[in-house]
This record gives C-alpha cells, sequence and structure tokens, in this order.
C-alpha cells in the first residue's frame, strides 16, 4: 500500500477528533473513522500502526497546540501576572481558534485515548509535552516571585489548570462559546490569588 498523502492524516486525525468529542472514545471503530475521513480502513494501520496509537496522536497534537498557543500568549503579556493570567485564559483562546481539539482537552480524560499500552515513541512525547508545562509554570513563578520550588509552581497550577477546567468545563461539555463573564472572572481570580505569595516549606 502507498504511503498515506499528509492530508489523508490530517483529515484522519481531524474526524478522530470530532467523533472522540461527540462520542468519546469507546465509540470510535476503525470502520467510523474511515468513513468519516473518506479513506481506506487499511490507511489508519499502515499510517499509524493502530487504531490506539492514531488516537493517542489526536491528543498529542491537540496538547501540543495548545501549549504552543499558551506559551505565545504567556510570552507577549505585558507584566508577569498578565502572563499569568493570559495563560489561565488560554483554553478559551484555544476555543477560539479551534473548538473540537479544545473540547477533547477539557472534557475527555486523556487515559480514555491513549489506553493502558503506550508505545514508546508516544510516551516520549507525553513526557515532553509534561515537561513543557512544568517549564512554563516555573518559568512564570520565576518571573513573579523568583522562586521555581514546587510550592510556587502549585499556586500557579491553581490558576492555570485548575480554576480554567472549572469555570469554562460547563460550556465546553455543552459545546457553546465561553461566555465572557467566565472569561472576566477566571482573570480576576488568577490576579487575586497573585496576591497572596506561595508558602515555603519549613
Amino acid at each position: 500500500m502507498a504511503r498515506p498523502r499528509l492530508h489523508d492524516l490530517d483529515r484522519l486525525l481531524d474526524a478522530a477528533e470530532r467523533l472522540v468529542v461527540e462520542g468519546g472514545a469507546q465509540g470510535v471503530t476503525v470502520r467510523s473513522l474511515a468513513a468519516a475521513a473518506g479513506v481506506p480502513n487499511g490507511t489508519i494501520y499502515h499510517a499509524f500502526g493502530s487504531l490506539g496509537a492514531l488516537l493517542a496522536r489526536v491528543w498529542l497534537r491537540a496538547a501540543g497546540d495548545f501549549l504552543d498557543l499558551q506559551t505565545e500568549l504567556a510570552d507577549q503579556a505585558a507584566d508577569p501576572a498578565a502572563a499569568v493570567a493570559a495563560a489561565a485564559d488560554a483554553p478559551a483562546a484555544f476555543a477560539d481558534r479551534r473548538p473540537e481539539a479544545a473540547r477533547l482537552l477539557i472534557t475527555v480524560k486523556k487515559e480514555h485515548l491513549l489506553g493502558p499500552q503506550v508505545p514508546d515513541d508516544l510516551a516520549g512525547d507525553l513526557l515532553t509535552l509534561d515537561k513543557r508545562l512544568v517549564s512554563l509554570l516555573v518559568r512564570l513563578a520565576d518571573g513573579l516571585w523568583e522562586r521555581r520550588d514546587a510550592q510556587a509552581v502549585e499556586v500557579l497550577t491553581t490558576c492555570v489548570v485548575d480554576l480554567p477546567t472549572a469555570l469554562f468545563r460547563r460550556a465546553f461539555t455543552a459545546g457553546e462559546p465561553i461566555p465572557e463573564d467566565s472569561r472576566v472572572r477566571l482573570a480576576a481570580a488568577v490576579h487575586a490569588i497573585l496576591l497572596l505569595p506561595p508558602p515555603r516549606k519549613d
């Protein structure tokens, strides 16, 4: 079989992303995905090796693109506190550009796409993404408080991960635009949290 063309691979990933968001990872089959993408069943196996590997790639692509945008927004901010607020707002900004990918990251558990046996190359990519997020949090903490310790990073994790998930999940789950009011409240909450420096471990 000829090597799948790049646009076929993109079409497969886009179709899988849409199917997962609409019905969950468990409902995606080789047949349904091939039909949605308009490619032969064999393309999936030839390009990715298995349906599980393809679904893992869907999550990795979305997460990687999101981290690219989150880092870009933080880097463009005027000051350290604004950088944290921009990083926190990144899911909403990402939803404006890639609504299905944003819904995937907020509403679908990573474990449902990755499965119990992740190939070595995908496991390496996952580790790289985790390191990128931690690196961003550490850099933000250093800019705010000149600290790089776990307590400082934990406070920023609350701002950048926990709060946006809590405030945006309902809209993402319903497939609705994120209300501007939620974004304003998130920014206010982030700035309020940053007024209190993180505790120091004795």
